[in-house]
């Protein structure tokens, strides 16, 4: 709880020791619960953007955005934690002036902020951040250019979820699915990205063998998808064999177990109803 003493210069050395307690009770509580290290670390922008895969950027100019939209920096990444708080006393100086400042109304310059899909990422203005944060409020005025990636941002929390997006980003350079399709194909295993891509590409290339045709990549990602994916799939949900995992990590499943027990690429009630038998032995 803050409370102000009515001095300025007091309640800003006050905001800054609030913040450092915070941060340190909040790596405290992370070890006790035994969450990943990379729970409090806020998100890196050029790993976020090699693991999405960056198509360009436009300049958006001066916006107002969420203070809790911001989860990652440029460069800062060790002096503030996820939620911009100081991670040591060396900031102090410029971050208790900072505090004054906008304790005695005075008026604090824009940020400038990378925006990838609704995350934004300080490239000038961290402790303005931090400050704002201390002195409870949501919104921040910045200047925002927008980075446009090839795999969305959603679904990013910590630097670990990185690992899921860049190996997605592979394989939908192996397998350019578009549109619904590829909203749809969606793994939690970051590695069996991997698998299903070279799954992908052998089925393909059963395909080329079947027409005596060659055909590209986006050709057979889109075929795999309406010939093979889809009906498999639906005929998985009416079996009630898709459970709590995604629909594709029980394609995969099924899939592998398609082959090993009958050794064919045929679906039929009779590959259904073995499997769902195999589902119950030990």
């Amino acid at each position: 709880m803050r409370r102000d003493t009515g001095f300025p210069a007091a309640d800003a050395e006050n905001d800054f020791l609030r913040a450092r307690r915070g941060q340190v009770m909040s790596r405290l509580a992370a070890w006790l619960r035994r969450e990943p290290d990379d729970v409090n670390i806020m998100l890196p922008f050029h790993e976020v953007v090699e693991a999405l895969g960056m198509l360009g950027e436009r300049r958006l100019g001066l916006r107002t955005i969420r203070l809790d939209s911001i989860v990652g920096s440029v460069d800062r990444t060790r002096d503030f934690d996820r939620r911009f708080r100081p991670t040591s006393a060396r900031v102090r100086e410029r971050w208790q002036r900072l505090a004054l400042a906008a304790r005695r109304g005075e008026a604090v310059p824009p940020i400038e902020v990378y925006r990838v899909g609704d995350l934004h990422f300080v490239q000038d203005g961290h402790h303005r951040v931090s400050v704002a944060h201390a002195l409870g409020l949501t919104v921040i005025d910045a200047y925002v250019t927008e980075v446009v990636t090839r795999v969305a941002a959603h679904g990013i929390r910590h630097r670990g979820d990185l690992i899921v997006k860049d190996y997605r980003r592979l394989f939908l350079e192996r397998v350019p699915l578009a549109g619904q399709a590829r909203t749809a194909v969606l793994l939690s295993d970051p590695w069996e990205y991997a698998e299903l891509g070279e799954h992908v590409e052998a089925w393909g290339f059963r395909l080329m063998q079947d027409e005596g045709a060659f055909l590209d990549r986006p050709t057979i990602a889109l075929r795999w998808y309406t010939e093979e994916y889809v009906p498999v799939v639906g005929m998985l949900r009416q079996a009630g064999l898709v459970g709590d995992r995604t629909e594709t990590e029980a394609y995969m499943w099924v899939a592998a177990e398609r082959y090993r027990l009958i050794r064919t690429h045929r679906w039929d009630q009779d590959v259904i109803d073995t499997i769902r038998s195999s589902r119950h032995r030990p």
